[in-house]
């Protein structure tokens, strides 16, 4: 297979976690016959230095054109930067926002996986953490709340704000679709999570995705309110498999989730369009303040390189191999700096991504 991937760098450390993600991704390619082309754009700060804005419509062009985009991190230091002494609409974050909606993201995917040798830097209590959890949050990214009509206005005297919540059918239908076909490729168990019994929002949520359901007989749904996820996230995080919620519950939960983990240097993310198409990113920052040091922790852009090839290209194949090879890094004691443990042997950004391309080496299954 040819895969064809746009490469966005970005800012801060993004430039070397993403070169250790094509280093792997190169010798996936290699031992099971496929041939992968890049193109490289600019996004963010980086964009900003080079053509004045943090998003150019070139680099949405060749984005679009591609079967997948492969990103950094993006921004920078916000009390030091010159970047956010620019109007908001041209800081970087902007042309992150602007790309996913060009491009057309609805689907947030943000796995939470707690390791069986990282669990020392999980918060909860042995016997909870206790063999990990490996859940998926799909969060809806272009509806509800955040993008609903909103005012603030004075009246006798007094202030008021308001902020709408609305979802429609096609909306809801279409990310519970992708839900439902991302649990196909894990465990097979979808937990809707809603305020069913007070928003009409949330009525209608539920609705859609038990019809959604009837349609995928091999995956199990549940209901779930969202105050009860966010205590059962703590209590037993091993229940989950996939959560499938909108767009602000989703934001807080997923936010809980990565804590959860110990380390958000450990955690991927994917954005979906309603084709195959995906842009696929770490779920942290660019940590300017490390950038250039040889001290960040790939992993995360790995994973995220991982649910590429399983999302966009339905090489699940591949993606096995590649959470194989970091699994049997992580088990023989690697470690960077951010998730380093008494015992363990700290590396640097490029020899972590080489450890991991090693191990792909010795760990294929034809």
């Amino acid at each position: 297979m040819k895969l064809n991937i746009v490469c966005i760098p970005g800012d801060g450390i993004g430039p070397e976690i993403v070169a250790q993600a094509r280093a792997v991704l190169d010798r996936t390619a290699e031992l099971y016959g496929h041939e992968m082309t890049y193109k490289e754009v600019l996004l963010g700060g980086a964009s900003i230095d080079v053509h004045g804005v943090p998003l150019t419509e070139e680099a949405i062009a060749d984005a679009k054109a591609a079967d997948a985009v492969l990103m950094g991190s993006i921004g920078g230091d916000t009390t030091k930067s010159p970047w956010y002494k620019l109007p908001p609409d041209k800081r970087p974050e902007a042309g992150l926002l602007r790309i996913r909606k060009a491009l057309g993201l609805f689907a947030n995917l943000r796995p939470a996986v707690l390791y069986e040798e990282l669990a020392d830097a999980c918060p909860l209590r042995q016997e909870i953490r206790q063999g990990g959890f490996d859940m998926l949050i799909m969060r809806e990214l272009t509806g509800g709340l955040y993008f609903g009509e909103r005012k603030t206005y004075t009246e006798n005297g007094m202030r008021h704000a308001v902020d709408t919540l609305t979802y429609s059918e096609e909306e809801i239908r279409r990310i519970a679709v992708k839900g439902f076909e991302i649990a196909r490729k894990r465990k097979k168990k979808v937990t809707s999570v809603d305020k069913a019994n007070v928003l009409d929002s949330s009525r209608l949520w539920r609705a859609i995705v038990e019809e959604v359901a009837v349609e995928y007989p091999d995956v199990a749904l549940s209901h779930m309110l969202v105050d009860n996820c966010a205590m059962q996230l703590v209590k037993d995080p091993a229940q989950f498999d996939v959560i499938l919620t909108e767009n602000m519950f989703g934001d807080i939960l997923s936010d809980e989730a990565s804590m959860v983990t110990g380390s958000i240097g450990m955690l991927a993310s994917a954005s979906l369009n309603d084709t195959k198409f995906g842009l696929y990113e770490p779920s942290h920052g660019s940590a300017p303040d490390i950038a250039g040091a040889d001290a960040a922790n790939p992993i995360a852009t790995i994973l995220s390189a991982s649910m590429m090839l399983r999302y966009s290209f339905d090489l699940d194949r591949e993606a096995d191999a590649v959470d194989r090879a970091v699994k049997a890094v992580l088990q023989e004691g690697w470690r960077t700096a951010d998730i380093m443990s008494p015992g363990c042997r700290q590396v640097g950004c490029r020899e972590m991504g080489r450890l991991i391309v090693e191990h792909l080496e010795g760990g294929e299954q034809r």
